[in-house]
């Protein structure tokens, strides 16, 4: 499976809009500018985040957008589904249907064996991405990135919001 990089940049994206002050906004040129992405492309990514509810947006010389909740209320799970959607990563056609050596009619109840084991790795992904929220990730960066860059970027951030 390989996620589209819309997801890697609402990541971060979110990651940075956790830690900007309260009634302050980013602009979608500023996060663009930060990470080296198209901000075309970007803007998808936020509108995606933005209906479904984990950012919010203004208009005007002052905005752009922050989170609609706190960083602890948002999990990755969150994100990932905001930008590629809910469905499973797995999608069954029952092929196995196709195997000229089964009798004529015959159809086994429920999942075949490979989609079931498809469809549990699917859910202990998405269990530990919901596991995980920005509050986590705040104190995870903490611990690994060195505190000048974080301050240097914080501060990058304020003067764009």
């Amino acid at each position: 499976m390989q996620l589209r990089n819309q997801v890697e940049w609402a990541l971060h994206c979110c990651s940075v809009l956790a830690g900007l002050p309260a009634g302050r906004y980013l602009s979608t040129k500023a996060l663009a500018e930060l990470h080296g992405v198209p901000k075309e492309y970007l803007s998808k990514a936020l509108q995606g985040l933005s209906q479904a509810g984990l950012v919010e947006s203004t208009l005007g010389p002052s905005g752009g957008y922050r989170l609609a909740k706190t960083p602890a209320q948002i999990t990755f799970l969150d994100i990932v589904e905001a930008v590629e959607g809910k469905a499973s990563s797995f999608v069954c056609d029952n092929i196995r249907y196709n195997n000229p050596c089964l009798r004529k009619g015959y159809r086994a109840s429920g999942a075949c064996a490979i989609a079931q084991v498809m469809w549990d790795a699917d859910q202990a992904w998405r269990d530990k991405l919901r596991s995980v929220s920005l509050a986590d990730l705040g104190k995870t960066l903490r611990k690994t990135v060195p505190a000048d860059i974080l301050d240097k970027t914080q501060d990058w951030v304020l003067e764009r919001s």
